[in-house]
C-alpha cells in the first residue's frame, strides 16, 4: 500500500472535518484517534466513501504509514493534551519530520514546542484555524507560524484546503515561532468584540425600539447588503429569524442569557496589558461574557438595585432614527475594535520579531473565518496606502467614517445609558475614539498625583527633563 501524504491525529468534530477536507482535495491521509470508537465513527460514517483515507489503531502503525518526511497534524485540546500527543509521536518520528498543531494553543507554548522539537531535529508548525466546524470541512482561514521549512512542507496541503477568495487562498506564512497562534489569538479577541457589539445593537433595538426578533432579522439582513456586510451579521439575521418548533416562538427569546469562553479572549486581554496596547472594546466583550455567567446574581440584583424604569417603545421617525443610528454606531465601533486588534499585532510584531504582514493577514481573514467581512478589503487598502500606518483610524477612509458616524454612535450610547441598558463594548469603542483623537488627556493630573504620593516624577510641557515637586511642607518631627 502506498504511503500516505499526511496524517491527522484527533478526530473530534474539527479534526474529523479537516481530515475530510484534506481527503476531498485529493491528498492521501492517515487518521488516528486515542479511542478507536471515534475513529470508527468517522470512517464508517461521514467518511465511509472516502477513497484516500485510512484509519490506524496504533500510533506506531499510523506513523509507519506516512511518507517521509512525515507530516502530522495534531487536532486536540490546547495545553497538556498537545504535549502528551507529541510525546506519543516522538518514538516513531525521525529528523526532518514535521508536526503541526492546529488547535487554539497559547503562543508561548508554541514558542517552547518549536524550540524543543528543533533540538530533536523535528519541525513544528503552530497553526491557527478559524471557521468552526463548517470552515474546517469546506475551507477555513489558516494562520501557520513556525520555521519556514515546516510551512514549506505543509503549504501544498494548507493552501488547497483553505477558503479561496478572489486574491488567493486564505492561508499564508505568518511568521516564526508562535506567530501563527498569536495572530489567531488576536483574531479571536476581535471576534469577541464583534459579537458583543452585535449583541448590544440587538439589546438597544429590542428594549428601546420595541422590535421583535423577526423584525430585527430583516433589519440585520438589510445591513448585510451594505457596509456591515459580514459573516457575523449574516448569521445574526438567521439566528433572529429562527422559530422554535416546539413553541412557535423565536428561538433566541428562549435561549438562556449566560455565555462562556474558551480562553483565547482572556489571553488577548492579558497580552495587550503586557504590551501596553489599549484594546477596550475587546476587554469590554470579555467582562460582558463573565458577568452574563453570573445569572443568579443578576436576577437577584434586578430586584434590589434601582435604575431607570423601562419606558414605552419608541415609534415612527424616532424608531427609524434609532435603527439607522445603531447601524452606523455598529460600523464605527467595529472599526475601533479592528483598529485595536491591528495595533496590537503591530506592537507584537516588533516585540517578538514576527515581522507580520498586516495586508496579508487582512486578506486571509476575508474567507472562511468567523470575522470575515467586507471591511477587510478596506483594511487591505489602508495598509497599501501606508504600510507604516500606526492606527487604522488614521487612514483617510476610516477617519472619514468615524467623523460621519460619530454622532450616531453618541446617540446610541447616550440613549442606552439613559434607559439603563448596558452597552459596554459600544461605549468602550466611542471612548477609544475620543481618547485617541484627544491632543491632551488628564494624565497630567495623574502624573501630579503619582509624584505627590510616590515621588515618581513628571515631565513638563515647557522644559526638558524629569521633575519632582515638594507638594506640601514636610511634617514636623
Amino acid at each position: 500500500m502506498p504511503k500516505h501524504q499526511v496524517g491527522l491525529v484527533g478526530l473530534a468534530v474539527m479534526g474529523a472535518n479537516l481530515a475530510r477536507n484534506i481527503e476531498r482535495n485529493g491528498f492521501s491521509i492517515a487518521v488516528f484517534n486515542r479511542t478507536w470508537a471515534r475513529t470508527e465513527a468517522l470512517v464508517q460514517g461521514p467518511a465511509k466513501d472516502a477513497q484516500h483515507m485510512h484509519a490506524y489503531r496504533t500510533m506506531e502503525e499510523f506513523c509507519a504509514a506516512l511518507e517521509r518526511p512525515r507530516r502530522v497534524i495534531i487536532m486536540v485540546q490546547a495545553g497538556a493534551p498537545v504535549d502528551d500527543m507529541i510525546e506519543q509521536l516522538l518514538p516513531y518520528l525521525e529528523p526532518g519530520d514535521c508536526i503541526m498543531d492546529g488547535g487554539n494553543s497559547f503562543f508561548p507554548d508554541t514558542e517552547a514546542r518549536v524550540k524543543g522539537l528543533a533540538g530533536k531535529g523535528l519541525h513544528f508548525l503552530g497553526t491557527g484555524i478559524s471557521g468552526g466546524e463548517e470552515g474546517a470541512l469546506w475551507g477555513p482561514s489558516i494562520m501557520p507560524g513556525g520555521p519556514r521549512d515546516a510551512y514549506a512542507a505543509f503549504e501544498p496541503v494548507l493552501t488547497k484546503v483553505a477558503a479561496q477568495v478572489s486574491d488567493g487562498p486564505c492561508c499564508t506564512y505568518i511568521g516564526p515561532g508562535g506567530a501563527g497562534h498569536y495572530v489567531k489569538m488576536v483574531h479571536n479577541g476581535i471576534e469577541y468584540g464583534d459579537i458583543q457589539l452585535i449583541c448590544e445593537a440587538y439589546a438597544v433595538l429590542s428594549q428601546i425600539g420595541g422590535l421583535g426578533a423577526p423584525e430585527m432579522a430583516d433589519i440585520f439582513a438589510g445591513w448585510n447588503k451594505g457596509e456591515l456586510d459580514s459573516y457575523l451579521i449574516e448569521i445574526a439575521s438567521k439566528v433572529l429569524a429562527h422559530t422554535d418548533p416546539d413553541t412557535g416562538r423565536p428561538l433566541v427569546d428562549l435561549i438562556l442569557d449566560k455565555a462562556g469562553q474558551k480562553g483565547t479572549g482572556k489571553w488577548t486581554s492579558q497580552e495587550a496589558l503586557n504590551l501596553g496596547v489599549p484594546i477596550p472594546t475587546i476587554d469590554a466583550s470579555l467582562w460582558s461574557r463573565n458577568i452574563s455567567a453570573r445569572k443568579e446574581e443578576r436576577v437577584a440584583a434586578s430586584t434590589r438595585i434601582a435604575g431607570p424604569k423601562p419606558g414605552a417603545a419608541i415609534t415612527g421617525a424616532a424608531r427609524q432614527k434609532l435603527i439607522d443610528s445603531v447601524a452606523q454606531a455598529l460600523y464605527a465601533s467595529k472599526i475601533a475594535s479592528y483598529a485595536q486588534g491591528l495595533a496590537m499585532l503591530r506592537a507584537a510584531s516588533e516585540e517578538h520579531g514576527y515581522k507580520l504582514d498586516l495586508i496579508e493577514i487582512a486578506r486571509i481573514w476575508k474567507g472562511g473565518c468567523i470575522i470575515r467581512a467586507q471591511l477587510l478589503s478596506r483594511i487591505q487598502d489602508a495598509y497599501r496606502r501606508d504600510p507604516n500606518l500606526k492606527n487604522l483610524m488614521l487612514d483617510p477612509y476610516f477617519s472619514d467614517v468615524i467623523a460621519t458616524h460619530q454622532e450616531a454612535c453618541r446617540h446610541v450610547v447616550t440613549t442606552a445609558v439613559a434607559a439603563g441598558i448596558a452597552v459596554p463594548a459600544t461605549a468602550a469603542s466611542l471612548a477609544y475614539i475620543d481618547a485617541y483623537r484627544s491632543a491632551r488627556l488628564p494624565a497630567n493630573l495623574l502624573q501630579g498625583l503619582r509624584d505627590f504620593f510616590g515621588a515618581h516624577t513628571y515631565e513638563r510641557t515647557d522644559k526638558e527633563g524629569s521633575f519632582h515637586t515638594q507638594w506640601e511642607a514636610p511634617r514636623a518631627e
